[in-house]
């Protein structure tokens, strides 16, 4: 089960050597269908106060994994005003309400993606996890850092979070551990047609699902409040 969240992909740790990188052995991911089906889109500046909603509402232990550290709401804050949208990328999963139940933010060691590395991070509210969304979060990623170019991803995690370092393994990384920090690393193959097609239609569908759930909100809202004057 995929039931937790891991560390933030900052700009503070991009340019560290990864653990112990010489004792893993490199692995190269190999695309392999889905598990889950799940709109996944692409995040930006109008979505900023969703996330920071997202990211303050996980519990002490969530936020602990999430940052490495216990974030407190101010720390939490300064880390959503600081996401870059023009360098990285933001994934997110929207439930019906149009709320924002799994994000991964996709950190690039340099404003020029081609030959760069990437550092990963994700997170997923309690009442959604079992349900893969942090493996789907996590395959989206590597799919786009191929097609942007991209060599390498790194995924800075604690030893203990073991939920996301079997995402992780099974995705086809090699785990180093370093006491209470381990650092899983993986080789990427360059990008394909298939792999750019099919990045493509899974964004326009999802950006679709979304326009479908704000209309459909936004419907239900207002019969809500005609009820109410209905009632009156």
């Amino acid at each position: 089960m995929f039931e937790t969240t891991i560390p933030t992909g900052d700009t503070e740790n991009r340019d560290r050597p990864p653990i112990a990188l010489a004792q893993a052995e490199e692995k190269v991911v190999v695309p392999r269908p889905p598990d889950l089906m799940v709109p996944i889109r692409s995040l930006g500046e109008n979505h900023r106060d969703r996330i920071a909603e997202h990211l303050l509402s996980l519990n002490p232990q969530d936020r602990y994994f999430r940052f490495g550290f216990a974030a407190k709401d101010p720390q939490v804050q300064a880390y959503v005003n600081g996401l870059n949208f023009e360098r990285d990328e933001v994934f997110g999963i929207y439930n019906r309400r149009l709320k924002l139940i799994a994000m991964a933010h996709l950190a690039y060691s340099s404003d020029k993606r081609i030959s760069a590395s990437s550092e990963f991070g994700v997170s997923v509210l309690a009442h959604v996890r079992g349900r893969g969304y942090g493996a789907r979060l996590f395959e989206r990623a590597v799919m786009h850092a191929r097609n942007e170019g991209v060599t390498s991803m790194y995924v800075h995690v604690l030893s203990e979070n073991t939920a996301m370092l079997k995402i992780a393994r099974r995705g086809g990384a090699s785990v180093v551990r370093d006491g209470a920090e381990s650092e899983a690393y993986l080789s990427l193959m360059p990008a394909t047609f298939q792999t750019q097609v099919t990045e493509i239609m899974e964004e326009h569908l999802a950006q679709a699902n979304y326009r479908f759930k704000a209309q459909s909100k936004q419907f239900w809202d207002t019969f809500g409040r005609l009820q109410k004057v209905w009632r009156l």
